[in-house]
């Protein structure tokens, strides 16, 4: 493990602080690219304009006369948080602009049975809406299959969503759709390619709401207030692990406020408390550890329309109840994710040589869970720090694969390239450079395992394999205090603008197990007495160590203190 300290650009952080930015914040925004404190403005008015979105005002126009017809339009959203919180702000947001409630429905694919994206059988189940418009969200970009048979079907397509476009053979070919709202198609000029599926849908509704308004439905003071959204914006973005720029930030900033302002929907007040966070104090770890989980929960081990009912009532009870139900689920899921990961783990004990894994890892057995290979292959990811795939058998008798990456080596490129050199072997295949998936004959995972493991072989070198944690160094004395915390805890982190992590030089006083599997630690650095944790971890450390850590506040008896938690140890 090696531990280093990200730089720290001396006139911006000189700049930050100057303009009345905390110190330390002023030193950790500098070293995450911030230039000036007009960066950090997170207000509505500073954000992207919809009009910038290709494809954007097409679809507003569209959507604005459908709606004006008394069309049908059927919401189809995807299985996980983005496509849950995408579909409930465009059924929230069309009701808004004027959309009857007998206008609107939704389907949503079964993970096992349907698979991802509008595929025929999701046109189909949909046709039970009786739809005019199938208006998709997080999902539609690939469809090629699907759109053609809704259009077949007389239905016009709105896509949008935030995926890459099919690539046929060499070529981006995208769906023949009556409007496709997507900043990574080709076309598009948006600056931040980062939208998640829910952010994608907010901007269309921005659209829609302007071109309403142009049509002189109402005024600009008398408009629909779209920013009652954003709390399931900010959620969804959030929980998709999207990198969160500028744009974004700001998008998960306003959302954030409204819950600790206490402006928030049933659903996700509901979830908080299922939870046991407190939404005065929520922050974006929230999202993305204790709601985002629970209703991925539903898509993984049952059905996702729970979630997004849940985020669809405005009945208190009702989300109280689909709330507690998802927390349920949530639990089976840990359950279910443990045993497979200690089978996992069990099964590279008995094949990887000792001193070193392979450059890549491939894993199936036929007792796999379909709908938690993708959390446990990230799991396994990050204990060895290799690109992961973990297969299940699906209930067409393919197994389904799901993966995960390292800096360094492209995903959905890895597997391109596998297909190039085994035709046949991959059913189909998609994804990212992080993330991906893949659908193959269980007679062809050997062929698999060795030609991924062959690629990861000749693209990664022994710098990517090596693990490398980033810091932002040494925390001073001064700062390890409560109300720096939560300021820390107010600010908006996550994908690419990671939460704050130190590096110190310790001496371990004290240590021992606690919970069975947790390392409970007192720690000398600079001359103080400090408490660390180090969560999972039961093997004592040395003496002198280099820690990494971020900060928490662990509450007892109404009081607050600081504590280390602890990430890596070199």
């Amino acid at each position: 493990m090696k531990i280093t300290s990200r730089d720290i650009p001396p006139r911006a952080a000189w700049a930050l602080e100057q303009a009345g930015v905390h110190p330390l914040l002023a030193r950790l925004f500098a070293a995450r690219g911030i230039a000036s404190s007009e960066d950090l403005d997170d207000s509505l008015a500073r954000l992207l304009p919809p009009d910038s979105l290709h494809g954007a005002a097409e679809a507003a126009c569209f959507l604005a006369d459908a709606i004006a017809a008394g069309k049908r339009i059927c919401v189809v959203a995807d299985y996980d948080c983005d496509g849950a919180t995408a579909c409930a702000v465009a059924l929230r947001g069309l009701g808004l602009l004027g959309a009857r409630p007998e206008q609107l429905g939704y389907v949503v694919p079964d993970r096992a049975v349907h698979g991802y994206g509008l595929s025929p059988a999701v046109v189909d189940l949909a046709m039970a809406c009786r739809p005019d418009v199938l208006l998709t969200v997080d999902n539609g970009i690939a469809s090629l299959q699907g759109v053609a048979h809704a259009r077949a079907l007389g239905l016009d397509v709105v896509i949008t969503d935030h995926h890459l476009p099919a690539l046929v053979e060499e070529r981006l070919v995208l769906p023949e759709a009556t409007v496709i709202v997507n900043p990574n198609q080709p076309a598009c000029g948006f600056p931040s390619k980062c939208l998640a599926g829910v952010g994608v849908m907010f901007y269309v509704l921005l659209a829609v709401r302007a071109e309403l308004r142009r049509r002189g439905a109402f005024s600009a003071q008398e408009q629909p207030r779209l920013d009652t959204l954003l709390d399931l914006v900010a959620l969804g973005t959030v929980a998709d692990v999207v990198k969160l720029d500028a744009n974004n930030r700001r998008l998960v900033a306003q959302g954030l406020k409204r819950i600790r302002a206490g402006r928030m929907h049933a659903g996700v007040a509901a979830l908080f408390k299922a939870a046991g966070r407190d939404p005065a104090r929520a922050s974006s770890f929230d999202f993305g550890f204790a709601l985002g989980p629970r209703i991925n929960a539903a898509g993984r081990l049952a059905d996702m329309t729970l979630g997004i009912e849940c985020l669809l009532t405005d009945d208190a009870g009702r989300a109280a109840e689909l709330a507690q139900t998802l927390d349920a689920i949530n639990r089976e899921r840990r359950d279910v994710e443990a045993g497979m990961r200690e089978q996992a783990e069990a099964m590279l004990e008995s094949l990887m040589p000792e001193d070193e894994p392979p450059p890549a890892l491939a894993i199936f057995d036929p007792d796999f869970h379909e709908g938690v290979v993708g959390i446990v292959a990230s799991r396994l990811k990050d204990k060895l720090h290799r690109p992961t795939f973990v297969f299940a058998l699906g209930q067409d008798g393919l197994l389904k694969g799901s993966g995960r990456s390292i800096p360094g080596f492209h995903l959905r490129d890895a597997l391109d390239l596998v297909s190039k050199r085994h035709p046949g072997v991959l059913k189909k295949f998609g994804g990212h450079a992080m993330a991906a998936g893949c659908t193959l004959e269980e007679e062809d995972f050997d062929v698999f395992e060795q030609a991924f493991q062959q690629v990861a072989d000749e693209w990664l070198d022994p710098g990517l394999l090596a693990r490398t944690v980033a810091t932002d160094g040494p925390l001073e004395a001064r700062w390890y205090a409560p109300e720096v915390v939560q300021a820390l805890e107010r600010e908006v982190w996550g994908q690419a603008f990671e939460a704050p992590v130190f590096s110190d030089e310790v001496e371990i006083v004290s240590q021992r197990i606690v919970g069975e599997r947790h390392l409970k630690l007192t720690v000398r650095c600079g001359g103080a007495l400090r408490e660390a944790i180090w969560f999972g971890r039961s093997e004592p450390v040395p003496e002198r160590s280099v820690l990494a850590y971020r900060l928490s506040l662990d509450e007892y008896n109404g009081a607050q203190r600081v504590q280390m938690v602890v990430e890596a140890l070199a």
